[in-house]
């Protein structure tokens, strides 16, 4: 990765992007004020009842042993989002912090089957999830949209409950479908009837995959599920024709740079295979899988991207391109979108060239 662009990446300049998130969980991206204020509300036991202690209690931004591990911090966010107020609070403020650093378009993803303790039912949890991102995106311009996701370690037939209720909410602010949850032992051709049905409705799938198993994990997502991105596809590299078939079809991946090392998907960040995909040509995207739990935000994402492996303006544009070129939105949507998002990558660069020029000058 050349830096063929003479321009110092600052955090500044990150923020200022256009950007999106195209792999967020609204259950592991609340505020932690938030989950204290909620339990409070709704005399809900956590398992600390200070900021500091509850940062702790759901290791967060902390290395875990697997993801089973760090799976383990939604059981906290989840036993305050089991009614219709708290679930559009969830999204308005996801929604809101993720427009603060610029982020244009964002697609939110979690399972309403697990938001079901006090008998809510799928309709409205969903509902409320829509209508706490439909007033954020007046308030603050971000457009948002929801992926539902099935989940692995719950029985198959859950998951067909959820891909029928996103196929019935597809136009109305459903965009895609997802299989989340423990990788390890849950294959994804256990949710095959579910994909059928999705796929058959013309919905767009996404699959985690490649994260906490291995290669054949991503092909079951691809070849039996149909998966048009994969979430993460981090072990994508120990299948040479699978990598080729990704990157010769434009199967976009999630890339969670620090997820992956908090759920050790990675050992490092020196060992992630960023730098390889990218320069391979596999289409790449940049996400904070969950804000809260991993404790980061698109910026710090590209940030950690930019410091780890040399990213130039060049390449950093490009990333910013691939998430809205992966988004799922229409076609005709996506060109006008591209245009002007990259009309105002170009200006905000040749301004930052000036005011850096300008600073050099003056310390000259």
């Amino acid at each position: 990765m050349k830096n063929n662009t003479k321009l110092e990446i600052t955090d500044d300049f990150l923020h200022r992007l256009p950007k999106t998130d195209l792999h967020v969980h609204l259950d592991g991206s609340l505020r932690l004020a938030t989950i204290l204020e909620l339990a409070e509300e709704r005399g809900v036991t956590l398992p600390a009842d200070t900021l500091e202690g509850l940062a702790e209690s759901i290791s967060m931004g902390r290395k875990c042993e697997d993801l089973t591990d760090y799976l383990k911090g939604f059981d906290v966010t989840l036993s305050v989002l089991q009614d219709e107020r708290s679930l559009y609070r969830a999204a308005y403020e996801l929604a809101e912090d993720a427009a603060r650093e610029n982020v244009r378009y964002m697609e939110v993803r979690y399972s309403p089957i697990l938001h079901t303790q006090k008998g809510m039912k799928l309709t409205r949890i969903l509902e409320s999830v829509l209508e706490g991102l439909s007033d954020a995106r007046n308030e603050f311009g971000i457009h948002c949209n929801v992926i539902v996701c099935g989940i692995r370690h719950i029985e198959p037939q859950q998951s067909l409950r959820l891909a029928e209720l996103a196929v019935a909410y597809q136009g109305k602010g459903v965009v895609g479908f997802d299989l989340a949850g423990a990788e390890y032992d849950y294959p994804a051709k256990r949710f095959r009837e579910a994909f059928y049905l999705i796929r058959n409705n013309n919905v767009n799938c996404t699959i985690h995959a490649g994260e906490a198993y291995g290669p054949e994990s991503i092909h079951q997502a691809i070849h039996v599920c149909g998966a048009h991105r994969i979430g993460h596809g981090t072990r994508l590299r120990e299948d040479g024709s699978l990598l080729n078939y990704v990157t010769n079809h434009r199967i976009p991946l999630e890339v969670c740079l620090n997820s992956n090392v908090q759920t050790q998907a990675v050992t490092s960040l020196d060992t992630h295979p960023l730098k390889f995909y990218y320069d391979f040509g596999v289409r790449l995207t940049i996400n904070t899988d969950n804000r809260l739990i991993t404790d980061t935000t698109v910026t710090r994402e590209f940030r950690t991207a930019v410091d780890t492996f040399g990213l130039g303006v060049e390449e950093v544009k490009q990333l910013v391109i691939n998430g809205f070129k992966s988004a799922f939105l229409p076609f005709h949507e996506r060109q006008i979108i591209l245009r002007k998002v990259s009309h105002e990558i170009d200006a905000l660069v040749a301004e930052t060239a000036r005011e850096q020029a300008a600073g050099e000058l003056q310390a000259v």
